[in-house]
């Protein structure tokens, strides 16, 4: 699957030809060094390799390890190879480790100010349509936990379900109806009184979502230790540890995948 996404990104890029480096291009040798122009989380390489070896033979001469810190100026991966090969798979290869390594480096700083609450980090499903493999992949490099990878491996019954359904005693009834018991039940619920409905039913998990912290408080005393707590909605780097308190499992944020700043880096070719 991830080398025929790659392919697909390659002829996005380079579609009948890359004009200006087959034009000019007369067989030279380069050594590339890709380097950062920040500090953060490094996500991608791997990918960002199979870019370059798709398109040629490049010989790996350095590459900094998945989730390595790393700082401004320092070197992340240096290749050898044919130049046409560095030129060609250069923009795909920096588009992937730019933006993965965002993402894993917003990631580690919700994932540490978790750390010692016992607390673990989940992501969505508000990613990129076409690269939700890679978005996810990079929120485990940075520490975190991918919730339900899409609609097929978990039942998630939010808002609009129980419009359609009538009530979540009623959505809960229907999916039991028909789905097979191996799969877990989470309900979203916006309210004490919708929490009180959903421990009724005797779904596995619960998401708290958009309650105040004092809220949550409230909400982990009426669980009693007998579903999964999450807690969602409005989650920030400033406010995720008053979300943390004791009976809540999973905080999950959508802004680690759909907020994640890229960082910058630079691919620098030297002739050989």
């Amino acid at each position: 699957m991830v080398e025929g996404l790659l392919l697909r990104f390659l002829e996005e890029d380079l579609g009948h030809g890359d004009l200006t480096t087959e034009g000019l291009s007369r067989g030279e040798r380069a050594k590339g060094v890709i380097r950062a122009k920040e500090k953060g989380v490094l996500a991608g390489v791997p990918f960002a390799l199979k870019v370059f070896q798709l398109l040629g033979d490049v010989k790996v001469l350095k590459a900094r390890g998945e989730g390595e810190t790393f700082l401004r100026g320092e070197e992340l991966l240096v290749l050898e190879g044919p130049a046409e090969v560095l030129l060609k798979g250069e923009r795909v290869a920096l588009n992937l480790l730019q933006r993965l390594s965002g993402i894993a480096t917003m990631t580690k700083g919700f994932v540490e100010a978790l750390r010692g609450t016992g607390v673990r980090l989940l992501d969505t499903r508000k990613t990129t349509p076409g690269f939700r493999f890679f978005e996810k992949y990079a929120v485990r490099v940075g520490g975190g936990l991918n919730h339900r990878y899409a609609l097929y491996d978990l039942v998630l019954i939010k808002d609009n379900h129980k419009v359609v359904a009538g009530s979540i005693s009623e959505a809960v009834r229907r999916v039991r109806e028909r789905i097979s018991p191996i799969y877990k039940i989470e309900v979203e619920v916006e309210n004490l009184q919708e929490l009180l409905e959903a421990l009724h039913c005797g779904v596995d998990m619960v998401m708290l979502d958009n309650f105040s912290p004092e809220e949550v408080k409230e909400a982990v005393k009426l669980t009693r230790n007998r579903v999964m707590v999450e807690v969602s909605g409005n989650i920030t780097l400033e406010n995720i540890k008053d979300y943390a308190v004791e009976g809540v499992d999973f905080i999950s944020s959508g802004a680690i995948t759909h907020s994640a700043r890229w960082l910058d880096m630079s691919l620098r070719l030297f002739r050989i």
